[in-house]
Formats: C-alpha cells, sequence, structure tokens
C-alpha cells in the first residue's frame, strides 16, 4: 500500500506545517485523505442507503437519469467496463438540480432528503478542501471556487465470485479540478499509480476519512504544480461495491487557465487556455482517459 497523507481540515487553514503536508501530497501524489471534515457519519450511512435503493430499481428507470449534457447521466455496463454501472447529476451544487435528478428517479421522500443534504454538505467540503490547496500553493486573497459546478457520479461495480482479479473500471484521470470520494468501507479493490515506484498499488478505505484526487483541470489551473493521479478499480471481493464521488469541475465560465500568480520565468506557461467542456468531449470521443488528452493542451 502507498502511504496516502491524511490531512486534517481543521488544522490546513491554521497552521503553517498541516498546510506544507497538503501541498507536498498534492504534488507528490496527486491524493490525499481529510480528516476533520465536519459531515456526519449518519449521513453519509443514509447516502449510501438511498445510493442502493437507487441501484435496485429495473433498467428502464434507471435510465431516466438522463444526460443534462454529453455523458452526465446514466452510465449502464459496457464491454470496456461490463461491472461498472452510475448515476450521474451534472451540478450538485444546484439545488433545482439535485431535485430534478431525485424527481427523474422517482426516489422516496426519505431518499430525496438524504441526496439533498448529503449534496449540500459534499459542495460546503469540496469547496473547502479547493480553497486551501489554493492558499497551500500561495495563492493569496481566495479564489472563487463556490461558483464552480459540480458533479455527482454515484458508482456501483457489480462484483460476483467470477470476477475476483478482473477490472472494476479501466486506468484513468478525473476530468476536473479536484475529487472527493466516499469509499466503500467494507470493499477496496481502488488502486492508485505511485509516481515513485512506477506501478499501481493498492488503497484501502479509511473510515471517517474521504479521499480526494486532483484531477486534469487542476493540473491544468496550477501550471503543472499539481499531480493528475492515475487510478483504476479492480475486483478484489465477490460482494458488490459502493462509491460515490464529488468532482469539482472548472470554472464557471469554462474557461481553464493558470493564473498569473503560477506563471514565471522559473514556470513558463506549461498549458495554454481551453475550455472544459470542449476538453470533456476531447476526452470522451477519443478515449484519451489517462492523461493523453492533457497532454495535448500543451503550450
Amino acid at each position: 500500500m502507498v502511504g496516502i497523507p491524511v490531512i486534517d481540515l481543521r488544522l490546513a487553514g491554521a497552521r503553517p506545517a498541516e498546510s506544507a503536508r497538503l501541498r507536498d501530497a498534492c504534488e507528490r501524489l496527486g491524493c490525499f485523505r481529510v480528516s476533520g471534515h465536519g459531515v456526519p457519519a449518519a449521513l453519509q450511512a443514509e447516502m449510501k442507503a438511498a445510493v442502493r435503493a437507487l441501484f435496485d430499481l429495473p433498467d428502464d428507470a434507471k435510465r431516466r437519469n438522463t444526460d443534462s449534457v454529453v455523458g452526465s447521466g446514466y452510465v449502464a455496463p459496457s464491454p470496456a467496463n461490463p461491472l461498472y454501472e452510475a448515476f450521474g447529476l451534472w451540478d450538485a451544487a444546484v439545488s433545482a438540480d439535485v431535485d430534478a435528478f431525485c424527481a427523474r428517479l422517482d426516489a422516496p421522500p426519505r431518499s430525496r432528503e438524504a441526496v439533498r443534504s448529503y449534496a449540500e454538505a459534499m459542495h460546503a467540503l469540496i469547496v473547502d478542501v479547493a480553497g486551501k490547496v489554493a492558499s497551500s500553493l500561495g495563492l493569496e486573497g481566495g479564489h472563487p471556487f463556490q461558483d464552480w459546478p459540480c458533479q455527482f457520479r454515484i458508482n456501483r461495480y457489480n462484483y460476483t465470485q467470477d470476477t475476483v482479479g478482473s477490472s472494476g473500471v479501466q486506468i484513468h484521470t478525473d476530468s476536473g479540478f479536484l475529487t472527493v470520494l466516499q469509499e466503500d468501507d467494507c470493499v477496496g479493490g481502488l488502486e492508485v499509480l505511485d509516481p515513485a515506484a512506477g506501478e499501481f498499488v493498492p488503497v484501502d478505505p479509511l473510515p471517517g476519512t474521504f479521499l480526494v484526487n486532483v484531477g486534469d483541470v487542476g493540473t491544468a489551473w496550477s501550471n503543472g504544480r499539481l499531480h493528475t493521479v492515475k487510478h483504476r478499480v479492480q475486483c478484489v471481493a465477490p460482494v458488490p461495491r459502493i462509491s460515490i464521488a464529488m468532482f469539482l469541475l472548472a470554472p464557471k465560465d469554462d474557461r481553464v487557465c493558470a493564473p498569473e500568480a503560477f506563471v514565471n520565468e522559473e514556470h513558463p506557461r506549461r498549458f495554454k487556455t481551453f475550455n472544459y467542456d470542449d476538453y470533456r468531449k476531447l476526452r470522451l470521443c477519443t478515449g484519451e482517459r489517462a492523461g493523453e488528452a492533457l497532454a495535448r493542451m500543451a503550450a
């Protein structure tokens, strides 16, 4: 197992040493865990229960989770990822979008309340984490992450005894800025690429924490300072695996560009300015989801 740092969010904004640990994790590994996040364990459990009920819906009901933009809705098992299915909610920061997601799936009142409350809590968390990452890089005056759209991707891996040892999801990076992941406390299988070793290593769940990944936009926005982490999911047990991811995507105006504070003679601009929507479509149409598309954005 690779040693994933655990960052206490209560200290990261107050103690320089904890902020330095956060920066090191972002630059070296591209992933870390957060504790002291303030999301109640009971709410996490309620969300997991709501998610399991949604995945038990018939296929035709699941497909009512249609795309808001291409690729944002329900993902059925496919030849590339036959064990994986997922629901999608394009902007979990917008209450109307959350309500529409629940209404299309005809979620019962208790499930709707769990999804609403969880979306609100996770949006606050991911904005807080992004702000502390920016501060750790020395960006003064904060940054308007509050306005950036967020996507939910709610995942189930349909594992059986026959699939143990096979791939749950292929190698990829996340396209956005940051991902905050609630893992399955009972079933592991997530693996990240350890840059030092050059190989994938397992990351077992750690109850009470969320795992945070840096995505492609994070690397481009930071002018290459933040490390985009490659990861995959392997089937390690013959039981279904659930995970819930919140993605902080890109600036509200869709324009990804490193702030001037990150560009100087020692650090010339590494990526050209690009629109996130165009970039996301590029990844979808080319299948270049493991860093290849980001290389196309080089300045």
